[in-house]
């Protein structure tokens, strides 16, 4: 048993310093580009709607990885049995729910908090750089709370789905996955 909690533990620690890296990686890069496209659009309407898109893509990914842990493995066995489109991508989802949950809530999550708070904070640049009479402070006051009651309003209503219907969401996510999987690997026996 000591052995087996030992290679867990290095498997754990293995983990966080993985996901630790890659958090950081597509956390500069995502803010980088969402910078470069902020300073592109002139339109406030424009930014407001992908500060809601960026919104929408952490309320889904959390909802996402609630689902995984709430899941249990053996409905998606059965519906692999049956051939079900998905399912076998559903299994590995569920049985490696921690990282997958840990992926999806923690590093998806907490990266569209942030980039949404940079997405935000720009909006009340702009705003304030094209209407000066309008107040920073109270700008940016009124932004935080909408983003905030966004957020974890679509949290919590996602949260319900999640653990209310797990194996229909994670399902739905593993079909997802699994097209992307079988598109990529079209091109790239195409290129060859």
């Amino acid at each position: 048993m000591a052995r087996r909690t030992a290679k867990q533990k290095k498997r754990a620690l293995r983990w966080a310093i993985m996901v630790t890296f890659w958090t950081f990686l597509v956390a500069f890069v995502f803010a980088l580009t969402m910078r470069f496209i902020l300073h592109g659009i002139q339109s406030i309407i424009i930014s407001f709607l992908l500060l809601l898109f960026i919104i929408f893509i952490g309320v889904l990914f959390d909802t996402i990885g609630t689902a995984v842990t709430a899941a249990n493995e053996t409905p998606f066995h059965s519906k692999a049995s049956k051939k079900v489109y998905g399912a076998q991508k559903g299994i590995y989802l569920v049985r490696y729910a921690d990282q997958v949950a840990n992926f999806c809530n923690d590093m998806i999550g907490d990266i569209s908090g942030v980039v949404s708070g940079v997405v935000g904070a720009v909006i009340i640049f702009n705003l304030v750089l094209a209407r000066p009479e309008l107040s920073e402070i109270y700008l940016s006051i009124i932004l935080t709370a909408v983003v905030a009651a966004l957020t974890v309003g679509g949290k919590a209503l996602g949260k319900y789905l999640a653990i209310s219907r797990p194996t229909e969401v994670v399902l739905l996510f593993a079909q997802v996955l699994t097209t992307i999987e079988k598109v990529s690997l079209r091109k790239k026996q195409n290129r060859y």
